[in-house]
């Protein structure tokens, strides 16, 4: 059975510096309010890995949480660049970022190896692309059956993934709908998981296309009411499009990031964006 904890708590158990850490959700469901706690806690030389990292990584980037970013594409959604991943990768502000990039499918099948125990993967996607010649862990393979040319990917098992759902029962059960991406593969492939929640019930109730994650796959769950902000959860909440749009210019000025780290992440009372 998951462990119901408080945030910091679990964070505290699960997430160790070095690690490999996958925060998931695509557009929806996004663990902001973990990535904080990762953040308050100063971990340090993480791989991060996301097949869309947006503004959650680019703070953790920002605060000198990562060392290596894994990912697929990395911006601001609907409004541009991930300002504190640019200086760290251009000028190794506050520490140099190494960056290993993949297509989508690339990293959607990583995690798939990852979740079935096998691995690798193999795919065609990366046939004609310049990626094999700057990623280093995309490697030829052919197939023992028709002779075709196709590209293989390790799989990804990550430390630990983190995730936010809608709710949980009280055995650590998760139920998650709408909007998904890779979150249950990505669960699955990893060594230990951390679910936020928006809520904790006696009994989950059925929904049309939701996932449940069993209690055995999850290492924890944490219920975290708006954990999600500035994505949505639907059910819940909406999208925050103002803290997407303010952040292009907090994230652009090292001193306003700083002091938006120190006010808002720092402090007892974190979670606005100025």
């Amino acid at each position: 059975m998951a462990k119901i904890s408080p945030l910091a708590q679990a964070v505290a158990e699960l997430v160790h510096d070095g690690d490999t850490v996958a925060l998931e959700g695509f557009t929806h469901l996004i663990p902001v309010a973990a990535g904080h706690e990762i953040i308050r806690q100063r971990r340090r030389d993480l791989t991060l890995v996301r097949m869309t990292p947006d503004i959650v990584y680019d703070q953790m980037i920002g605060a000198g949480c990562a060392r290596k970013l894994v990912f697929s594409w990395g911006g601001n959604p609907g409004v541009g660049s991930l300002h504190r991943f640019r200086d760290a990768v251009q000028h190794a502000w506050p520490v140099a970022l190494e960056i290993e990039e993949h297509s989508h499918a690339g990293m959607a099948n990583r995690y798939v190896a990852g979740a079935s125990g096998l691995p690798f993967a193999v795919l065609r996607g990366y046939i004609g692309t310049d990626l094999p010649t700057v990623t280093d862990s995309i490697k030829p393979i052919t197939c023992p059956f028709t002779g075709e040319q196709l590209a293989a990917v390790p799989a990804l098992t990550p430390d630990v993934t983190v995730i936010h759902a809608q709710r949980a029962d009280r055995h650590g059960n998760v139920q998650l709908w709408g909007l998904l991406g890779v979150q249950k593969e990505a669960v699955l492939a990893a060594r230990r998981s951390l679910v936020t929640v928006e809520e904790i019930v006696d009994e989950l109730t059925p929904m049309p296309g939701a996932i449940v994650l069993p209690a055995w796959a999850v290492t924890a769950v944490a219920e975290v009411p708006g954990g999600a902000h500035p994505s949505y959860a639907q059910g819940y909440s909406e999208r925050d499009n103002d803290y997407y749009t303010a952040w292009d210019a907090i994230s652009r000025d090292r001193d306003a990031f700083a002091r938006w780290l120190a006010d808002t992440v720092y402090t007892p009372t974190a979670g606005s964006l100025a």
